[in-house]
C-alpha cells in the first residue's frame, strides 16, 4: 500500500506536493511547527522527535515535565522518579536507533530512561522504561562528544526490569 493510499485508508488527507514551491514548503513546516506548539506536543522549534516523545510519555503515565533548561531529566512521576526521555524516528533513510546523546550519565541525574521509536510517519513501533542501571551497562563513552550512546536494540526489552510500554505510548498520541 502506498502511503497516500494508506493515509487515506485512515482518513487524513494527503496531498501531491510535487508542485508546491520550496518556500511554500518551508512554510507549512513552520506552520506545523506552530501548530503542535499550540496543541502542547511540541515544546521547541527543534525536531518534534524528543518533544513528542516527552509529551507521549507525560500524557501516557501523568508525568510532570521539568523545565526545558532542567538538566538530566525530562520528567518527573508522581512518585519522584526522574526519568529522561529520548525519542528516535527510523526510516527508510536512516534506520538507526541510536538516540542522542546522554551527558554526565554517571552523575545518576534521572533514575529510569524513558525510550520510544517512531517509525517514518511518527507512529510508535516501541517504547520502554529501562532502569538507569540497565542504560549504563549497554552505554559507551563517547570522548569526542563527552557524552554516552545508548542504542535502543530489540534486545532491550528483555534485559531486567525493563517495562515494556508500547501500547500505553501509542495509545496516548493525540
Amino acid at each position: 500500500m502506498l502511503p497516500t493510499e494508506a493515509a487515506a485508508a485512515q482518513g487524513v488527507l494527503l496531498q501531491d506536493l510535487s508542485h508546491v514551491t520550496v518556500a511554500e514548503l518551508l512554510k507549512l513546516h513552520s506552520q506545523i511547527g506552530e501548530a503542535l506548539r499550540a496543541r502542547g506536543v511540541v515544546r521547541s522549534a527543534n525536531n518534534p522527535t524528543g518533544d513528542l516523545a516527552e509529551y507521549l510519555f507525560c500524557a501516557a503515565f501523568g508525568w510532570k515535565q521539568a523545565p526545558n533548561s532542567e538538566q538530566g531529566y525530562d520528567a518527573t512521576g508522581p512518585d519522584g522518579t526522574r526519568y529522561q526521555i529520548k525519542g528516535r524516528r527510523v526510516h527508510r533513510r536512516n534506520s538507526s536507533r541510536q538516540l542522542s546523546a546522554i551527558r554526565d550519565l554517571s552523575s545518576q541525574h534521572f533514575d529510569v530512561l524513558a525510550g520510544v521509536i517512531f517509525d517514518d510517519d511518527f507512529r510508535v513501533v516501541r517504547a520502554a522504561l529501562i532502569p538507569r542501571e540497565v542504560v549504563e551497562a549497554r552505554s559507551k563513552y563517547i570522548a569526542h562528544t563527552n557524552s554516552h550512546k545508548f542504542i535502543l536494540r530489540d534486545d532491550v526489552w528483555s534485559a531486567p526490569d525493563v517495562q515494556d510500554v508500547t501500547a500505553e505510548i501509542a495509545a496516548a498520541m493525540p
